[in-house]
């Protein structure tokens, strides 16, 4: 039985600090005592035994001299804080630099001493350089391989040993090598690399060997007897990805990855980053490459609305904006546990930053009439709506309401307060709409648009349109997730139904891009990528949740509900498509109707709207957007009178 007394934590900290302190001291000190022993074994070689001690006085005369150099070396350089068990090749190097340095000056004292004081062979300090560094780097080695040793035996001892196949045998591969070795406690030995890389077939990575390319896993395993595949590359795609997850699943092997290389912020790369292969690792593309300066030159410093500002949208944005230090920002927001729990997020990951949350609906004119005069924002990104078609389409008018009156609300005030940025978050669904909440998302693009004809010169109206985002609220993967937690069925649509996808931060990230852009009034597409079949992405999340589609889970395909369509657009046929300045994001350009043409038929939408007349307000949605189909619109007026 073990006891543990409990004491005074600040008496804690005291013993640590000393041991710490006593650790780097026999550190200088161990240093010290081999580059001084160093400087008689030289002598040895340099000359004999028999003549070394002809020189004793004038070795004694030298130690004293080049004491205070080698010691003021160490402490200058910090030697004694490397930490021993991790050594690097930057720690030889610096270690190098010190004695080198202090080499030279031994090297001028005895150039410039007389011959009746000191006298000493000059090859004497190349020597002992030679043999400092040596002697000063075997210690360091030494501690790193005991340290290896103990760990690898620890790792035993507990069953915990596995021998990893690392796919990808880049930076990213290496650095996780030498991570591996450097904690073998943790138990995770590198056996082999895999890569497609022709050049680096049968060469060794951190002396490792690469054993094939990556349709090698199985054969990889076999030969290097590996428990486990670690997939190091983190800007590959998600069908490079696919492949290796699927080859790990035939071989039966557990598999995992290393973060996307927007998730590696730091640069470091660590075995704490090693996680399971999820769904956004299969659908990466390349990493978004932002242009910070851009996004600088119009939020720094600047106060900054979000709408929305508890959604998921929404807060990626705020997360994302308080990155470029906006002198304030206001997080508004129809329910008060999401923007509460926004306010606590902000508080603690950026408290710098002066937020103010507010409880208010787009649609209540007066509210955000008093948010515009107490905050004056300059830069507004609007992200509040309905998007659940379904739901939309038995619900029309709150469609209405909250995505065109909202919308149309807010451009009018930023006319009204000279906001200098406003960013309306659109979606495919509004390209061609088959459903009202897509109609309704046009609605406010053209709203937008109309804005942007109003604005002055350094005002700039424009709307981003992108598919679906993986992880938002509402989003059919985590509906999938529940379904298989419950056991199932899986339930698609249609089995041919497919969509575009990206990642929350990425959608942001891309909204913050094209804020930044100077074409007033336009709709910046996204790039998305290759679309997904819903089903396939169905298979994907029971099989990485380490289940068999159809015999553990079933997929069950249920029909398109009322506005769905088994694919969305982000171009409509006669928008086509201009280039902007930014890879991912391109223009739609297209003339607006005539602002009183818009006016009087959104009044009229607005209208059938207030008499929550569903029928009628479709027909005015297919007045503003032609291209709109409606088909139930279209079953009713076939009916007889």
């Amino acid at each position: 039985m073990r006891c543990i007394l409990l004491g005074n934590t600040n008496d804690f900290m005291d013993v640590t600090i000393d041991h710490n302190r006593r650790r780097k001291l026999a550190k200088l000190l161990l240093d010290l005592a081999i580059w001084c022993v160093a400087l008689p074994v030289a002598l040895f070689l340099r000359t004999d035994s028999m003549s070394a001690s002809d020189y004793t006085a004038d070795l004694a005369l030298l130690l004293l001299i080049t004491l205070p150099f080698k010691a003021g070396a160490l402490w200058v350089l910090g030697l004694f804080r490397q930490s021993w068990r991790r050594v690097s090749m930057d720690d030889l190097v610096r270690l190098s630099l010190a004695v080198v340095s202090v080499s030279v000056v031994t090297y001028i004292v005895l150039f410039v001493a007389p011959a009746d004081v000191l006298v000493l062979p000059r090859s004497v300090p190349v020597l002992e350089a030679l043999i400092a560094v040596a002697g000063m780097s075997l210690a360091r080695v030494t501690i790193r391989f005991e340290k290896e040793r103990v760990g690898k035996q620890q790792a035993v001892s507990e069953g915990r040993r596995r021998q990893v196949l690392i796919v990808g045998a880049g930076e990213s591969g290496s650095l996780m090598a030498r991570e591996m070795r450097r904690n073998p406690e943790k138990g995770l030995i590198p056996v082999g690399f895999l890569d497609d890389d022709p050049a680096k077939l049968r060469t060794r990575v951190a002396g490792v060997p690469v054993v094939g390319s990556l349709n090698r896993i199985k054969p990889a395993m076999r030969a290097t007897g590996a428990d486990e595949v670690l997939i190091a590359m983190p800007s590959a795609d998600g069908d490079t990805i696919r492949r290796v997850v699927e080859q790990a699943r035939e071989a039966d092997i557990p598999h995992r990855i290393l973060p996307a290389i927007h998730d590696l912020i730091s640069g470091v790369v660590s075995i704490s980053q090693i996680r399971p292969v999820n769904l956004e690792d299969l659908l990466r593309r390349d990493p978004v490459k932002l242009e910070t300066s851009l996004i600088r030159q119009y939020v720094t410093g600047r106060r900054v609305l979000v709408t929305g500002a508890g959604g998921s949208i929404g807060s990626e944005i705020v997360r994302q904006v308080s990155r470029f230090e906006p002198a304030h920002i206001v997080l508004l927001g129809r329910g008060e546990n999401s923007v509460f729990l926004m306010e606590q997020e902000m508080r603690r990951s950026y408290p710098h930053v002066s937020i103010s949350p507010v409880i208010t609906d787009v649609r209540d004119m007066e509210k955000l009439d008093q948010v515009f005069a107490e905050h004056r924002p300059e830069v507004v990104f609007h992200a509040a709506a309905h998007k659940h078609v379904p739901l939309m389409e038995a619900n029309p008018d709150q469609a209405i309401f909250n995505n065109v009156g909202g919308t149309r609300n807010l451009a009018t005030l930023a006319l009204e307060y000279g906001v200098t940025r406003f960013v309306n978050v659109s979606t495919d669904k509004a390209v061609n709409p088959t459903s009202v909440m897509g109609a309704s998302k046009r609605c406010a693009e053209l709203i937008v648009r109309q804005a942007a004809e109003k604005a002055g010169p350094d005002q700039h109206f424009v709307s981003v349109r992108f598919g679906n985002v993986l992880g938002s609220r509402g989003s059919v993967v985590p509906f999938f997730q529940k379904q298989i937690a419950r056991g199932g069925p899986v339930t698609v649509t249609d089995a041919d139904m497919i969509r575009f996808f990206m990642t929350i931060p990425e959608a942001a990230q891309l909204v913050l891009q094209a804020g930044g852009m100077n074409t007033p009034g336009a709709v910046y597409v996204l790039d998305m990528g290759k679309p997904v079949k819903i089903i396939d992405l169905a298979r994907d999340l029971i099989l990485l949740s380490g289940l068999e589609p159809d015999r553990d889970i079933e997929i069950k395909v249920t029909g398109m509900r009322p506005g769905e369509k088994l694919y969305e657009e982000l171009l409509t046929a006669e928008e086509g498509t201009v280039e902007s300045q930014h890879e991912k994001i391109f223009v739609a350009p297209k003339k607006a109707m005539q602002s009183e043409e818009l006016s009087a038929l959104l009044d009229r939408l607005f209208d059938a709207a207030a008499q929550r007349d569903g029928l009628a307000i479709r027909r005015a949605l297919l007045d503003i957007i032609p291209t709109a189909k409606f088909e139930l619109l279209h079953k009713e007026e076939q009916q007889p009178a």
